[in-house]
């Protein structure tokens, strides 16, 4: 398998990290949407990243759809989803707060990056700033034993779209100041993750 995008994307980094615990292999192959945006589009016309090319060379997007897939091929006791409906409902209710804040990060990122200074609208960046903060007060609330993870003592899909977002968020100088709350389980959560090999192994570009 062939996952194209760049690590300092949250979305790829998610999707990379979730392989590796998951024992898939596949190669990286580090294609800008932005610098190199011909060379993507060779791969994906739609020009999305991640995109996962199979081994049989179907093209795939989206990071929760990839994983979706990877899901199948992993072996049962590396899959990453929780078992039971009641684990896996509160599994999701954290993934889904996790995509948010990086879906409000990168909606800041692009704001003060792309957008000219003349045109940008506090109000928008405001209303997505409180959006931001309160995905990751509600993920705050979440944290438990520090000796444990999300839901259980492994790592799971929950921690790794927590960890990856939560990184994201701290290396981008526009966010981090969006976000003055304090935060400090998840600090130590995602330092704790970070310091894995995994994680460590597939650092941001």
């Amino acid at each position: 398998m062939r996952l194209i995008g760049m690590l300092d994307s949250p979305y790829v980094r998610r999707v990379a990290v979730s392989l590796k615990f998951m024992g898939l292999p596949f190669s990286h192959e580090s294609v800008s949407v932005f610098r190199h945006y011909d060379h993507f589009a060779s791969i994906n016309p739609v020009v999305k990243a991640p995109t996962l090319v199979t081994d049989e060379g179907v093209v795939l997007m989206d990071s929760t759809l990839i994983l979706d897939y990877a899901q199948r091929l992993a072996a049962p006791e590396r899959r990453l989803a929780l078992a039971g409906l009641a684990g896996y409902a509160r599994g999701q209710r954290i993934v889904g707060l996790a995509l948010a804040a990086c879906e409000k990060a990168v909606q800041i990122v692009y704001e003060h990056n792309l957008r000219p200074a003349e045109k940008r609208h506090q109000p928008w960046l405001d209303r997505v700033s409180g959006q931001l903060r309160t995905a990751w007060g509600l993920i705050e609330g979440e944290i438990g034993s520090e000796n444990g993870w999300l839901c259980g003592q492994r790592i799971l899909a929950p921690d790794i779209a927590v960890a990856t977002a939560w990184s994201f968020c701290r290396s981008k100088g526009v966010v981090a100041e969006a976000m003055p709350g304090d935060y400090p389980a998840l600090g130590k959560f995602v330092a704790r993750a970070e310091a894995l090999p995994e994680f460590a192994g597939t650092p941001p570009d």
